[in-house]
């Protein structure tokens, strides 16, 4: 029986004018003050927002970035096969080379074992490059996001084996530190990832110990010097698989570093806005309408603002719709206000 923003934008009444109620309009909601506090470390750097993920929050579909993996590995793999006489190196199978390559180029390694050696595969070797770059960059990373998400809860009720916990309360547990467990589950995979490939190169490659472990290092932070690679048929086959999957989680467990750091100093200037006492400067800033008084809703935008979560252009453009669809002028909305506000903008060319 009450109107849906209610909270916000009801009117309050107040004897002015022959007892008119005021229109409440959230037109201007001033600077919080403090707002380039960021209580960490003694910083007072300004708050970064929080971010989910470099490339958002959408959980990509499976069979699409198999279908373009699929695509890229194989016609790169048909081009190089084509020009295998063009690139020069220690070879071992025409089919197995020219994917290993297409694999080594896509993911920035560049041992220099296979080089090309013409014209015309150096400019295949740049085009692979940079749609290799592509294709890492907007779908095989935000794949790896979603399939370290869907680890989460495992994660989560190994960490809590020994405890009595609800699947609820597992739920809101990752729900809270979504990211820090995403942390943890790709750097789990990560150092198993390390040391399966150190134990290959020391079986395989029969490299030492530590040249094998080198030679991870310089592969999966793609910095690929050459002087260590993989030479066999056997390590070719498993690098195609394990350079991808390596270089990818590593890149992948970067980003969830910076993205605890951003959520931790969030958190630490939500906790200090919420702890530091009102003071009379708050109120005067928190009163939008200058009526004397501060409601809910006033008081509710201010710590918004004042946490960094909201700024003046999110309420402008939030209010400017509200104003659109309130015909009536009311301050409030109702079911015949939105009926008439469709049917403008129906009739409109």
């Amino acid at each position: 029986n009450e109107p849906l923003l209610s909270g916000l934008a009801t009117p309050r009444t107040q004897k002015t004018n022959g007892d008119r109620p005021k229109k409440r309009r959230f037109r201007r909601v001033r600077s919080a003050p403090f707002a380039d506090f960021v209580p960490t470390d003694g910083n007072r750097e300004a708050a970064l927002p929080r971010s989910g993920s470099i490339f958002g929050r959408l959980n990509p579909s499976l069979k699409k970035v198999a279908l373009f993996l699929t695509l890229y590995m194989g016609l790169g793999t048909i081009c190089f096969f084509t020009t295998r006489t063009q690139i020069k190196g220690d070879k071992t199978n025409g089919i197995l080379d020219a994917l290993y390559f297409c694999v080594v180029t896509m993911t920035t390694v560049g041992y220099g074992d296979l080089v090309p050696n013409s014209d015309l595969a150096k400019l295949l070797a740049c085009a692979f490059v940079f749609t290799g770059m592509a294709l890492v960059g907007l779908v095989l990373t935000k794949a790896a996001d979603y399939l370290a998400e869907k680890q989460e809860i495992l994660l989560v009720k190994a960490l809590h084996m020994n405890q009595k916990v609800g699947e609820l309360q597992v739920l809101k547990e990752i729900e809270t530190n979504r990211v820090k467990y995403k942390f943890y589950t790709t750097l789990i995979i990560l150092v198993v990832l390390i040391l399966t490939g150190t134990i290959f190169l020391y079986e395989v490659e029969n490299l030492g110990l530590v040249d094998s472990f080198y030679c991870v290092c310089s592969t999966i932070t793609t910095l690929g010097y050459g002087d260590k690679s993989f030479s066999t048929k056997g390590g070719r086959i498993f690098a195609v698989f394990w350079i991808l999957a390596s270089t990818i989680c590593l890149a992948q467990c970067f980003l969830y570093v910076a993205e605890v750091n951003t959520e931790n100093r969030q958190r630490a200037l939500v906790k200090w806005v919420l702890s530091r006492r009102t003071t009379n400067v708050d109120l005067e800033a928190a009163d939008i309408d200058d009526d004397g008084v501060v409601g809910a809703a006033e008081f509710v935008l201010f710590k918004l603002k004042e946490m960094g979560k909201i700024c003046q252009q999110d309420i402008s453009v939030i209010m400017e719709e509200f104003e659109n669809l309130d015909v009536d002028q009311s301050g409030t909305l109702s079911v015949s206000d939105i009926s008439e506000a469709q049917s403008v903008e129906t009739r409109m060319p």
